[in-house]
């Protein structure tokens, strides 16, 4: 089994890919979806949040949803909206946010190299959302929400992908939030062999986003090879989709944080328990940390500048993380809440919201105090994976987001 190989994508057909192509299903609530799709009978939302379709507040773990969503895929389907390439094909990806501009290769990645950590992961998995994209992906017999893995930048991938890029691309549209997709579909054979053997030289792919769907994947692919008797090894099941993007156009943006309260403290009392580890500067502006253990801090409606003191600062790669640095020494010991990923009290704002958005959080009494972190490089992303690692929850947020619904990956 290779590291990689190309795949017989499910796509929209030439002149639907605008009504088609939505936000991936975990960036939207059940009520932002429903918006969205409002008139847009072919709004991939339709599959990947298909609450929509049903009654107002269903528990979207119902099994109503996902039978849902089996059904309007094939109703896409047999509208001959979305259509199957005949041949396998590699498909080229590119994202134009702004001034930014990010092309990757959308590929079928083994379940068999994850599994034994060649695909490396830095994050651990939340049980219900995994059990949620196990269940997704099982209903619909295919995976829709690629997973966003990176690897470290290659001048041979460049060239061949510009090369393609050099062809009239299949899909060039505009989201409703400015971003823009374009596709390319490479189906020569002499072409994808030479990406697939290029890639098969690589040690290591990484996780980027998606660590659910690909822990997921692995899963369904061990049931499905469990009730396959005539199982060989090349089923597609046996891998799972991906955007692969080189490092060095990745970009991350900060993860934020916002808590309801102050662990029992008054403010006075909290900014004295904040002093013990870090030093504490007030700011008359909203605090945009630029370097190592500096964080912004806004509480009481002031912004505050903080500073880990230098002997508190660790050595190993997790425990050097800006995340980390303030969940060991403030979220943790100050303002009690341990296990992140669990706790109710804590909440997490993404870059792409602004500072603006962790002042409206606070001043509007939903929450007490926001923290700006940093946001984490690419290199520490890489450095925890090769340790064997995992980031604490939360720590990178990924900008521009992969659209839902360009291409599908069916489990044959």
């Amino acid at each position: 089994m290779t590291l990689i190989r190309p795949f017989t994508g499910l796509r929209p057909i030439a002149g639907r890919a605008a009504d088609v192509v939505a936000p991936p299903y975990d960036v939207l609530s059940s009520a932002e979806a429903l918006e969205r799709a409002a008139g847009k009978p072919w709004s991939f939302l339709h599959i990947s949040k298909p609450e929509i379709d049903l009654e107002p507040g269903v528990d979207p773990y119902d099994e109503r949803v996902y039978a849902r969503g089996a059904a309007n895929l094939r109703a896409m389907i047999e509208a001959g909206v979305l259509m199957r390439d005949p041949v396998p094909c590699y498909y080229v990806y590119r994202l134009i946010m702004g001034d930014h501009t990010q092309t990757g290769l959308v590929a079928e990645a083994s379940v068999a190299e994850y599994d034994a950590g060649r695909i490396r992961r830095h994050e651990f998995t939340r049980p219900d959302k995994e059990e949620d994209r196990v269940r997704q992906i099982d209903a619909l017999n295919a995976q829709t929400g690629p997973v966003f893995v990176t690897y470290r930048h290659d001048d041979v991938v460049d060239a061949m992908i510009t090369e393609i890029c050099n062809a009239e691309p299949a899909y060039d549209v505009t989201a409703d939030d400015g971003v823009r997709h374009i596709l390319w579909v490479e189906s020569d054979p002499t072409r994808t062999a030479a990406l697939t053997a290029v890639f098969e030289r690589m040690d290591r792919l990484y996780i980027a986003d998606g660590h659910h769907r690909s822990a997921a994947a692995s899963r369904v692919a061990t049931m499905r090879r469990a009730a396959n008797p005539g199982h060989t090894g090349e089923e597609s099941y046996n891998y799972f989709q991906t955007v692969i993007f080189p490092d060095n156009q990745m970009k991350i943006l900060d993860y934020n944080r916002v808590v309801a309260d102050l662990g029992g403290h008054t403010p006075a009392q909290f900014l004295d328990a904040v002093a013990q580890r870090f030093t504490v500067e007030s700011e008359n502006h909203a605090v945009r940390p630029d370097q190592h253990g500096e964080f912004g801090m806004y509480v009481a409606q002031q912004w505050y500048r903080l500073h880990l003191k230098s002997d508190l600062m660790p050595e190993d790669p997790v425990g050097r993380l800006d995340v980390s640095l303030l969940q060991d020494n403030l979220i943790a010991p100050v303002l009690g809440i341990e296990d992140p990923r669990r706790d109710k009290r804590i909440d997490f704002v993404g870059g792409i919201r602004g500072l603006d958005e962790l002042e409206r959080r606070v001043d509007s009494g939903d929450m007490s105090v926001a923290f700006a972190l940093r946001p984490t490089g690419l290199d520490a992303l890489m450095a925890v994976a090769d340790a064997g690692e995992v980031m604490p929850p939360k720590s990178t947020w990924f900008e521009p987001k992969l659209a839902d619904g360009l291409v599908s990956h069916v489990l044959d």
